[in-house]
């Protein structure tokens, strides 16, 4: 239960809310009464006796209670999205601004691939690229933290942003350097700006199996892109039916 105006920014990645999901589990969302499946519906609710459960410790094993039954899941598999093959990308989706732009394009898996760069040593022209089909996201993706400008900083708590921020849950830097490393990852900052998008797609419920790529996009870039999406897998529908 959230009372303030924020999401607590907790340590600046998404690492905490996994484990906090994975410690309670997940059920299905029922259908709503067009019969359809909710906004969460079409999420997969983790590998059930796949076997691949990973190593065996307690950050890697949870015990979840659903139905009545307890069932040992991986943390690794947890809010690991259903792909949806039936409804791919069959078009590319391009939205530009300035040099910075988003897209999603067809492609044989679902893949995400962002880049970034910063006048900045520390940070520098960073890429990276993850498939939800063949990479943990609780072990590549969501431990990735935010980051910020040291100079930026005063800037934004002026107009009342990051109000909760600190060293302990942000990655600061100058042209010196991190102010709190050590990094959890070589290119931690790409890899967070692919966590947001991963974050912003979601609104769609589930992905549809497309390559999607960015480089030096926004939230408001992401939030287009779904929106694009959103409109033409409504207008598909419209026209099958």
């Amino acid at each position: 239960e959230i009372d303030g105006p924020e999401v607590p920014l907790l340590d600046g990645s998404a690492k905490l809310w996994v484990e906090a999901i994975a410690s309670v589990g997940l059920v299905a969302q029922p259908e709503e009464e067009n019969g359809e499946m909710g906004r969460w519906g079409d999420w997969e609710i983790g590998r059930w006796g796949d076997g691949e459960m990973g190593p065996k410790n307690i950050n890697d094993e949870i015990n979840t209670h659903i139905n009545n039954t307890y069932t040992t899941r991986p943390i690794n598999h947890i809010l690991k999205p259903k792909l949806r093959t039936e409804n791919s990308i069959d078009q590319p989706i391009w939205i530009n601004q300035g040099d910075a732009f988003v897209a999603a394009l067809p492609s044989p898996e679902t893949r995400f691939t962002y880049g970034i760069d910063f006048n900045l040593p520390a940070i520098g022209n960073q890429w990276h690229s993850w498939s939800p089909e063949t990479e943990s996201f609780a072990d590549c993706i969501a431990p990735a933290r935010t980051f910020a400008l040291a100079h930026q900083i005063d800037q934004l708590r002026e107009v009342g942003l990051i109000k909760g921020g600190s060293l302990d849950n942000a990655l600061v830097c100058n042209e010196s350097g991190w102010l709190n490393p050590p990094l959890r990852f070589e290119n931690e900052p790409v890899r967070h700006k692919l966590l947001d998008l991963v974050g912003d797609l979601s609104l769609l419920g589930s992905f549809p199996q497309a390559h999607y790529l960015a480089y030096k996009a926004s939230h408001k870039l992401h939030i287009q892109l779904a929106q694009k999406i959103s409109e033409l897998s409504l207008s598909k529908t419209n026209f099958s039916s």
